[in-house]
């Protein structure tokens, strides 16, 4: 299966590249982020949720049968969707930082809308 997809504009992106890109884009954005009792369980989750978006899509892009597959890319649909959660929660706790949050929360969503369409096919 390839991981080549056509966006609106014709660029071809790359999927594996655009998951670990946001991956990466949530890291460095965490970064800046002060560490407090508030800020660090946040941190944490959506580091979780958000880097494995890229990993489960390496894994789904390696299924050994279209049930793995599909499993696979149901995850980063639920990951994508979980790094949402944490960005609105980010944001509520970081009000400074609405803005990043609110560009990376539409990376997050256009994933989500991505996987499921990949997953209705």
């Amino acid at each position: 299966m390839s991981n080549k997809v056509q966006n609106s504009n014709s660029k071809k992106y790359d999927l594996a590249e655009r998951t670990a890109q946001f991956g990466k884009d949530i890291i460095l954005f965490l970064k800046e982020v002060p560490e407090n009792t508030i800020n660090k369980p946040l941190i944490g989750q959506l580091v979780r949720s958000a880097t494995s978006v890229g990993a489960n899509y390496m894994e789904a892009d390696c299924a050994e049968s279209k049930k793995d597959f599909k499993h696979k890319i149901g995850i980063c649909k639920k990951e994508a969707k979980e790094s949402t959660h944490w960005l609105h929660m980010t944001a509520a706790a970081n009000p400074k930082q609405v803005e990043i949050c609110r560009k990376l929360w539409q990376e997050a969503h256009e994933l989500t809308l991505i996987f499921s369409a990949i997953n209705n096919k």
